[in-house]
């Protein structure tokens, strides 16, 4: 939940998440950062465009099915930091 602190207002109004079982937890995430969540209809990534977009760069690190229970929080700043830091080409 640290991770959403600091954001700005803009970027907390909500979060769009898949319809995955893993998600299951959202009312204690909502209660602990006071960010609704809503979730997408199935079958439609291009509800979730920014979430789709993510995916290859993220997967190309961490493939699908990589067990993150082996990696510390801090290894997981670090991909988070490398993904971030990509250029992209829609920001030149």
């Amino acid at each position: 939940m640290h991770a959403f602190t600091g954001l700005s207002a803009e970027l907390t109004r909500s979060q769009a998440w898949d319809q995955g079982g893993e998600m299951g937890r959202r009312d204690g995430f909502t209660r602990a950062t006071d960010i609704p969540i809503c979730f997408c209809e199935p079958a439609s990534p291009w509800q979730r465009g920014s979430n789709e977009n993510a995916n290859g760069p993220a997967a190309a690190v961490l493939p699908k099915g990589t067990d993150l229970s082996i990696y510390s929080a801090e290894d997981l700043v670090c991909v988070a930091a490398e993904l971030n830091d990509r250029p992209r080409r829609i920001l030149g």
